[in-house]
């Protein structure tokens, strides 16, 4: 993420054209996180077609996150001299072109190729995107400005994801992709017209990313549980949709619907998490880990009804965007005077797990099943609340 000084702004603006522009920046957040989830919507027709098996097809996620999040320090640092507005849009065209291979590829080689190179796009996206916001409006509205451009992670998850699920249900999983494709023209373009020139300004060098969880224990301490919720989030998410499915209940209707709720919790657990976390960060982060183990047994238990599943899926929507929030500002907290380099770390260490739990899930998920893969997220998200309640003076100076 990059420095945000009042040395580096740009010239004064409308207050309309500065918003219209962190609402354009928000737009580009929901294409990359949308493009970055939907194959979990999309795992069962993609590997059908392409005759993979459904732990084989979880590397689209896998891929994805790992470049995302291994390439952000260095991609960052190499691009500390380019101007962020064209940054965001050279970005934007690997994403645009990226789903457009994806869309037309004859093989899943060629999948993995193209979501290997828009992960790198989707890492460097997260470190300069929020900062992009914050940077357009005047300094006392900068931490409204992230906020709106952070809800494009809701918008995602409730609008984009099950859009992707509903348009494979009318098309197929090619075209899905070839809508976002153009979809992504379309955010470019808006770039390209609403976005002022941003000169960069102090981007974070690579080796000051990787010392700093050498040198700060309690920085360390909270990557360490984010990694292990997220490993265990996405180890059982990434398999949702073939969990469901194995129900006489799992249309691709009902899916559609499940991710909407799922969507919308993690929007309410997001905007809970927003009050809870200034009166106590730590017990707020604790509750969510809570909740995502929680969640994950319900499913386990009464996934068999649909009721069991919504009520399940809602929970751990909630859960999952309170726990999102609250490491956050664990991060920063650990950090507060290195505020850059502690957030390269968290995007680095969130996307590779990311990465990391698809990929695990996906082999627990050929060997023993889908409801093992739910199982390795049990174990993971219990680990990290397990770390969180026995550190808890470590991990938090305000809590």
């Amino acid at each position: 993420m990059e420095t945000i000084s009042a040395r580096t702004r740009t010239r004064p603006r409308s207050a309309m054209r500065s918003w219209l522009g962190v609402c354009v920046i928000t737009a580009s957040l929901f294409v990359f996180v949308t493009t970055e989830l939907m194959p979990v919507g999309l795992l069962t027709p993609v590997s059908a077609s392409l005759s993979i098996s459904v732990g084989i097809a979880g590397l689209m996620v896998t891929l994805y996150g790992v470049s995302a999040g291994l390439g952000v320090p260095f991609l960052v640092a190499w691009t500390r001299r380019v101007n962020r507005r064209v940054l965001l849009s050279a970005l934007l065209v690997v994403l645009a072109v990226g789903n457009l291979v994806t869309a037309l590829s004859p093989n899943y080689p060629l999948v993995l190729a193209a979501r290997l190179v828009m992960g790198f796009a989707n890492g460097v996206f997260w470190a300069i995107g929020v900062s992009m916001a914050m940077r357009l409006v005047p300094d006392r509205h900068a931490s409204r400005a992230a906020a709106v451009a952070l809800s494009g992670i809701s918008i995602a998850t409730v609008v984009g994801m099950p859009l992707g699920t509903f348009l494979e249900s009318l098309t197929d999983w090619r075209t899905t992709f070839l809508i976002w494709s153009g979809l992504s023209a379309l955010v470019l373009l808006a770039v390209a017209t609403v976005v002022p020139s941003l000169p960069s300004d102090n981007a974070v060098p690579a080796r000051e990313v990787f010392r700093l969880p050498l040198r700060n224990v309690r920085l360390r301490g909270v990557m360490i549980t984010v990694t292990l919720y997220v490993l265990g989030h996405f180890g059982a998410y990434t398999f949702i949709r073939p969990f469901v499915e194995a129900s006489p209940f799992g249309t691709p209707a009902f899916i559609t619907v499940l991710l909407m709720i799922y969507g919308a919790g993690g929007a309410a657990g997001n905007f809970v998490a927003g009050y809870t976390v200034t009166k106590n960060l730590l017990g707020s982060f604790t509750v969510a880990c809570a909740g995502l183990v929680a969640s994950l047994l319900l499913l386990l238990a009464f996934g068999h009804t649909p009721a069991g599943v919504i009520i399940a899926v809602a929970l751990w929507g909630i859960s999952f965007g309170a726990a999102n929030l609250s490491q956050v500002n664990l991060t920063l907290d650990a950090a507060p005077d290195t505020f850059e380099a502690a957030m390269a770390i968290n995007t680095l260490g969130y996307n590779t797990s990311i990465a990391l739990g698809a990929l695990f899930g996906g082999v627990v998920a050929d060997q023993l099943g889908v409801r093992g893969a739910v199982w390795f997220g049990v174990a993971l998200t219990a680990a990290a609340l397990t770390i969180t309640l026995s550190t808890r003076r470590r991990l938090s100076r305000t809590s």
